[in-house]
């Protein structure tokens, strides 16, 4: 038989280890594994597992038709092959190759032997233009283009030789647990499967996304008006390409050229950074510059544990947090204040703040998260250095105190004047409004302006040491997209 292994690629079409393995003409058996050595890590959560369990339901309602279905297991991989073969010999899998953490870098190089050691041929596809082995960016940029305008074949099911699902029942699923697929209702989710990643994608290129630009970084409206696609094309219900492809063809929508020129811009932004750290995954627990590898943060686990709770003080921060939690989304500027926060202003490690953030990130990718965290908080050498002022971006971006009110309800009652600052009542206005600060909302724990200026001359200081300058060269010999400037790559 051969083996369609899913990992982050949970949908049929533009599939391409799919369509491999139908060309074997061999017996295909269709596989997904929920492997421990990840659903224990602490940058998996819940959230995560029950997106997944939707887009499997959603991909086996899809297979019904066909008499066929994935078979669902919760083991290791090299294991689980291992007892596959002797129920029936395993001639080939394949796969797409991911862009993951550590763990599963080297579960792969584990099947890669296991597959070696018993003659089976693994065949990996390049997943959504990311490349694996290159140098250097120089030729990047039009490879990518060039992937991205592939046209891509259906799937040709009625000629595939699918296990049957009696044939999965009697053959496997009696040697293993049985994986249930229903998750608890949840409506402040967003559910996974190819179907809502279609209904996602139409609603915004037909009538969402002519609001992009204007409320791309406003903390209320953006929600309606982001694409809300990265959940979907994170755990592959919908890939790049696709995406891209679609939206390309919107692109002479009056009035909305700019908004999808955006739009697919940050598809390129997506799989630049995806990029990045297949290039160098030790950004996952050391800054990408070794220069500030000696920078020294005191852990402060009461600051930790307020910022990851969304009672810090600081109105925006905390309705962030809050959001985040509830609903597994925040716009692009709310999750870099959060991370410029944690990072600059509660001067805490950015290595502390990786599993939180990752766990409530519905679309956690660990491609985007690792090189996202070693920017904002600014340990590149090459990047801006970014130490957010949350009550400038509150009054900017909330400034009616909608999102502060739905996310903050403590403060629902405060006029707007106060809501981004309640630390500045005054004393005779606290007593009119019967708001306590201390009691009814907590006490900033730290001085905002004290800290920036902290944070800034600390990292401006290093920027300028040896060390950093030299591996700064390094970064951007390596990582720069030609004909970028420098400063502009964070973009």
């Amino acid at each position: 038989m051969v083996i369609v292994w899913f990992k982050r690629d949970l949908r049929l079409l533009d599939h391409e280890p799919l369509l491999k393995a139908i060309k074997t003409g061999r017996k295909i058996l269709l596989l997904y594994s929920f492997e421990p050595l990840w659903t224990k890590d602490n940058h998996y959560s819940q959230k995560h597992i029950d997106f997944i369990k939707q887009s499997l339901e959603n991909l086996q309602q899809q297979l019904r038709p066909y008499n066929t279905k994935v078979f669902i297991v919760k083991s290791n991989i090299p294991d689980l092959f291992q007892k596959l073969n002797t129920i029936k010999k395993i001639d080939s899998v394949f796969s797409y190759q991911e862009t993951g953490m550590k763990i599963t870098y080297d579960r792969d190089k584990s099947v890669k032997g296991w597959c070696r050691n018993n003659k089976v041929i693994w065949t990996e596809s390049v997943q959504n233009g990311v490349f694996r082995g290159i140098k250097n960016r120089k030729s990047w940029k039009n490879d990518w283009v060039s992937f991205i305008n592939q046209d891509f074949d259906t799937p040709n099911m009625d000629a595939a030789d699918f296990f049957t699902i009696n044939e999965i029942d009697r053959l496997f699923a009696t040697k293993f647990s049985a994986v249930s697929l229903k998750t608890s209702a949840d409506k402040n989710m967003q559910q996974g499967g190819t179907s809502y990643a279609v209904k996602y994608l139409n609603s915004f290129l037909e009538n969402r996304v002519k609001g992009y630009n204007a409320y791309y970084s406003q903390s209320n409206k953006s929600r309606l008006h982001s694409s809300r696609l990265s959940p979907y094309l994170a755990w592959g219900n919908i890939s790049t390409r696709q995406v891209c492809q679609y939206a390309a063809g919107h692109k002479n929508a009056k009035n909305n050229k700019r908004n999808l020129s955006s739009f697919l811009s940050r598809m390129r932004w997506q799989a630049h950074f995806i990029q990045k750290f297949e290039m160098e995954g030790e950004m996952e627990f050391k800054s990408i510059n070794k220069g500030f590898h000696e920078l020294k943060k005191e852990r402060k686990p009461e600051f930790q544990e307020a910022w990851r709770e969304g009672r810090t003080g600081i109105p925006i921060i905390d309705a962030a947090m809050r959001c985040l939690n509830t609903t597994g989304f925040v716009n692009f500027r709310l999750r870099a204040m959060l991370a410029s926060f944690f990072t600059h202003l509660l001067w805490q490690p950015w290595q502390d703040c990786t599993a939180h953030l990752a766990q409530n990130f519905l679309d956690f990718e660990p491609g985007i998260h690792f090189p996202q965290l070693n920017m904002q908080s600014g340990e590149t050498g090459v990047n801006t250095i970014r130490i957010y002022n949350p009550v400038k971006n509150s009054k900017m971006y909330d400034s009616d105190g909608v999102f502060i009110k739905k996310w903050v309800p403590e403060l629902a009652n405060l006029p707007v004047a106060y809501i981004h600052e309640p630390w500045k009542i005054p004393k005779m206005e606290l007593i009119f409004l019967g708001f306590c600060l201390g009691r009814d909302y907590p006490d900033p724990i730290i001085d905002i302006d004290k800290m920036r200026k902290f944070a800034s001359d600390t990292l401006y200081a290093r920027k300028k040491q040896f060390m950093v300058k030299q591996e700064s060269l390094r970064i951007i010999g390596k990582h720069t997209l030609p004909g970028r400037p420098v400063w502009d790559q964070h973009d």
